[in-house]
């Protein structure tokens, strides 16, 4: 029985093609849906080559955020998705939907978290001037950046940093980092903490 991923989009996909080329059909890992949030993600047309099923949702054709989180939530409950990957998926979901997958959805954000939540989270961090800039993958709860850490990387600065340079450094290490989290929590060895919700356990070293 495979462990069944969704992965949410809005624009290129690289974080899902690094998905598609380093976990889908390995290690009973599939990702049998793609959801973009606009038809003319890049993205979907990874997903279509890869033979993985796509969706558009899109808020302008439901109404509003809710009716749309509704649509998208039914899609992938009917096809038994069991963990929800957000790559570069630029829209807020809304409550109604992080509760009906808690514990189930997870982000890849550009930035050591809590440091410089929301968008443009690279530019942030080289405005404020830090030495080290880095990679989370967190679990998503209802706020903006805010759920429970799964894993991060960080690498150091140079003084004087190229934004385009550190994106490249900032994505290579998105492209390693979020294929391992999920194969971590698809082996069953990410449990977050009942007893301190804000903490993650990791078991990089058991077989399963």
């Amino acid at each position: 029985m495979s462990f069944r991923v969704a992965v949410l989009i809005s624009g290129e996909g690289t974080n899902l093609q690094a998905l598609l080329d380093s976990v889908h059909g390995r290690g009973e890992i599939e990702i049998v849906a793609v959801a973009s949030s606009r038809p003319d993600a890049r993205g979907l047309e990874r997903a279509r080559a890869a033979g993985v099923e796509t969706g558009v949702f899109a808020g302008a054709e439901h109404g509003d955020r809710a009716a749309r989180d509704d649509a998208l939530a039914r899609w992938l409950e009917e096809r038994r998705v069991e963990l929800v990957v957000l790559a570069g998926f630029m829209e807020i979901l809304s409550p109604a939907f992080i509760r009906r997958f808690a514990g189930r959805i997870i982000n890849v954000h550009p930035a050591l978290l809590p440091a410089f939540p929301g968008i443009d989270a690279i530019r942030q961090a080289l405005d404020y001037g830090v030495k080290l800039m880095g990679v989370t993958v967190h679990f998503v709860d209802e706020g903006v950046d805010t759920g429970p850490i799964v894993a991060q990387e960080a690498f150091e600065l140079p003084y004087d940093a190229d934004i385009a340079a550190i994106e490249q450094r900032v994505h290579e290490v998105e492209h390693r980092l979020l294929p391992a989290t999920v194969r971590l929590i698809a082996e069953g060895r990410v449990r977050i903490d009942e007893q301190n919700p804000r903490l993650v356990n990791v078991d990089r070293n058991a077989s399963g």
